[in-house]
């Protein structure tokens, strides 16, 4: 027999999976001279039968099992929620498919999403699945699929994206357009490359989703160019149908007057409160709809909530992550209804400070449906309606326990950013009608703290009984984002140790410092920027912004599937029944958490993009009129300003903004004149005049009206001496004098103030 031979080679294969190329196999096996032709008629006979497949030009994988590393592109989630990748080689998708595992050690990377590529580590399972940890998040790729508006042409038509991240265009023959008519909204793909062609890439529609002239069109592109899942399986309908609470034993509360208290057009409720005052302190109750009582483990219902992971909330619609007939009937604690639920109860003493807590399973019977200003007008001395009959009874004791309570919450000092959220008003037809700022009640603080402190107790009992927790985890701010903080305000004469470790206090104490001050727009932007994102892990990591040990969410299982986990692992832990967590959902912990981390991220990228458009859509009659507005971003290319009233962001090129050469100081987060170093800044009110609006993309080009502010003092010499050299440090080429570049303006999406009608993610 010659050598090398088949047996052979794929003996090393195995025990040597790194080895991917043939001078790497060569060079295990010892093949020198003539050998060296066999091992290539091996190979190539290996990949014919399709126990090989070649990778590149020289070099092969086996088609068993991926290599221990390497390029991974994630393609498709599967119904279970399981994100499902291939190892990327020069020909393309190569080897068994991967489940993406979560993160490689302590890589902090955000989880991927389907079309995003990423550097892992791969290992197999006992099972003989194959687990992708990543290493590196590489920048998405530029999906195949387009979400467009559709436009006919002499020929056929023209596809144009919706995205400002998407600069294809896809020319439609007539035989590809599929029914698609002038202004309809569409799916398109670009078609196989075949012989050559000029110009923009030749498509198909795929799909017809709606009509430009749609009111609800923004939201309608939002879902689709996102991948958020809108309609249920006929399974899942027809489970939620017929779905009956688990009958299991429970604490009778139906005598306690447990309320609700939401957003005036809230459509579920799942959160009721109740406090009694005590001779040393306060006894609250949080009672939360028994989701898990309806959505058992391994049911249709229960796939398709780990498949979507959360709800979307848009201005103009919900896209719920469990059916109506669950959502916003059966598990929803309406008023005067008899419902399951898991009750945290909690002793506080005078100052605040919790001294014990329990959890019930238990039955119910909301005794008022109220909307946060109900509530607050009846503390405020105008009660009204149900809140005037449950004023005493119920609404003061609840006020009373909140006083008490927010003493402590003084006391721990969570980080008080408090960022205005703004409201998009919507006539019966689905118009545009207004856009209204979100007024911060009492009320609002009062339901969030008692939320926080249910959520804490709940992550407490579950450490204290060890049992599986997921954590709603917000990390430390990392030194770098500390240091540029720090560089930033030595550029205001401001002062940071950036030796110190980061806490809530005193970021609190730098924000009160410059409350209503010129930089307090300025820094309050900053601070935001140098905090981490908040995540769900099975590691604690304590929760940063809220100045807590440790924390889950366990509020709101309706709209987040990670407090149906939570519940599950208390039934489990307290023996409340068989439908807790089960030993092979505890084993997932990891995966679900990383899971459900991307399909927040995924619904808050829909909700932006959605709040941009009707933003966009709102004031493409204003185009001409000046605004106030704040500047809220500063690149090289321009800067991005939030508009005074509605909140939408623009951009200005900064080649628009005088004939001076401008520079890019990344430090001081501003632009300034090269010589007289004039400046605009990050947080500078400033008047601009709207002169485009692109509602299909959600885009605003502004022109800068105000004088920039004269150099800040003790810098100007300084910035004068760098500018006759170079561009100075940290700074980049800006533009400068001449006419303004050719060309539509590209626009780089920013965030946007939250939505209004969406409860905070904490």
């Amino acid at each position: 027999m010659s050598f090398p031979d088949r047996k052979t080679v794929l003996d090393f294969l195995k025990e040597n999976p790194a080895a991917t190329s043939k001078a790497d196999i060569a060079r295990g096996l010892r093949v020198k001279g003539k050998e060296r032709a066999i091992l290539r008629e091996v190979l190539e006979e290996l990949e014919r039968e399709g126990k090989l497949e070649r990778t590149g030009k020289r070099s092969f994988a086996q088609t068993d099992r991926p290599p221990p590393s390497g390029l991974v592109e994630f393609t498709r989630l599967t119904r279970e929620g399981d994100l499902i990748g291939q190892c990327v080689g020069d020909h393309g998708l190569f080897g068994p498919e991967v489940i993406y595992g979560g993160p490689s050690g302590k890589s902090r990377s955000r989880a991927p999403g389907k079309g995003d590529r990423a550097v892992c580590k791969i290992s197999g399972r006992e099972d003989g699945s194959w687990r992708a940890y990543v290493v590196t998040l590489l920048e998405k790729r530029v999906s195949e699929r387009i979400v467009g508006l559709y436009n006919k042409t002499p020929h056929g038509g023209r596809v144009t994206p919706a995205s400002r991240k998407e600069r294809r265009e896809l020319l439609i023959p007539e035989a590809d357009r599929k029914g698609a008519g002038d202004g309809d909204l569409v799916i398109a793909e670009p078609k196989p490359e075949g012989r050559r062609h000029y110009g923009p890439p030749l498509g198909v529609i795929r799909e017809v989703i709606g009509h430009i002239t749609d009111a609800r069109s923004a939201s309608l592109i939002a879902i689709y160019a996102n991948d958020i899942p809108v309609d249920f399986p006929e399974e899942v309908l027809a489970e939620a149908k017929t779905r009956e609470p688990a009958k299991v034993a429970r604490t009778d509360l139906t005598g306690i007057p447990l309320i609700t208290i939401d957003p005036h057009d809230a459509r579920d409720h799942d959160d009721a409160v109740y406090a009694q005052e005590l001779p040393d302190g306060w006894k609250v109750l949080v009672a939360i709809a028994d989701v898990s009582a309806y959505v058992t483990e391994g049911s249709a219902l229960d796939k398709e909530a780990e498949k979507r992971g959360n709800s979307t909330y848009f201005p103009d619609r919900v896209v719920p992550m469990l059916p109506f007939e669950l959502s916003a009937d059966a598990c929803s604690l309406k008023e005067g209804e008899l419902r399951p639920c898991l009750v945290a109860e909690m002793i506080f003493s005078r100052d605040g400070n919790k001294r014990s807590h329990r959890f019930l399973r238990a039955n119910m019977r909301s005794a008022a449906k109220l909307a946060y200003e109900e509530a607050q007008a009846a503390i405020d001395g105008k009660p009204g309606g149900k809140a005037g009959e449950i004023l005493d009874t119920v609404l003061k004791p609840l006020w009373g326990a909140y006083a008490a309570v927010s003493k402590a919450r003084d006391a721990r000092s969570p980080l008080d950013l408090d960022m205005p959220e703004r409201r998009i008003l919507f006539n019966p037809e689905g118009e545009i009608t207004g856009i209204t700022t979100k007024e911060r009640l009492e009320a609002h603080r009062l339901i969030e703290e008692f939320m926080i402190q249910a959520n804490v107790a709940a992550a407490e009992t579950l450490e204290q009984k060890q049992a599986p927790v997921v954590y709603r985890v917000h990390d430390t701010p990392s030194d770098a984002k500390i240091a540029a903080f720090a560089e930033f305000l030595q550029t205001l004469d401001m002062k940071w140790n950036i030796g110190e470790r980061p806490q809530t206090h005193r970021f609190n104490r730098l924000l009160a410092e410059i409350r209503g001050g010129d930089y307090e727009g300025m820094i309050q932007q900053m601070v935001l920027r140098s905090q981490a994102q908040a995540i769900y892990s099975e590691e604690n990591l304590g929760h940063f912004g809220l100045n807590l040990a440790r924390y889950s969410h366990f509020t709101s299982p309706i709209r987040r599937y990670a407090d149906l986990v939570v519940h599950r692992a208390l039934i489990t832990a307290h023996d409340f029944g068989p439908d807790g967590l089960s030993e092979r959902s505890a084993a997932r912990l990891e995966d679900i958490a990383s899971h459900i981390s991307m399909t927040e991220r995924r619904s808050m990228a829909a909700e932006r993009d959605a709040t941009d458009r009707y933003l966009a859509i709102f004031l493409a009659d204003r185009v001409g009129a000046e605004f106030e507005a704040r500047i809220t971003g500063v690149t090289p290319a321009g800067l991005f300003a939030a508009l005074a009233g509605s909140g939408a962001d623009g951009f200005v090129p900064i080649s628009s903004l005088s004939d001076e050469y401008w520079v890019h100081d990344a430090a001081a987060m501003a632009v300034y004149a090269r010589g007289s170093g004039k400046t605009f800044s990050l947080g500078q009110i400033v008047r601009v005049r709207l002169k485009e609006v692109t509602p299909l993309q959600g885009g605003l080009l502004l022109e800068m009206i105000s004088d920039p502010l004269p150099a800040p003092a003790g810098r100007s010499a300084a910035r004068k001496a760098i500018s006759r050299d170079s561009d100075g440090p940290r700074a980049s080429r800006a533009g400068g004098g001449g006419p303004p570049r050719r060309g539509k303006p590209k626009f780089n999406k920013r965030t946007l103030p939250p939505g209004a009608g969406k409860k905070k993610r904490r």
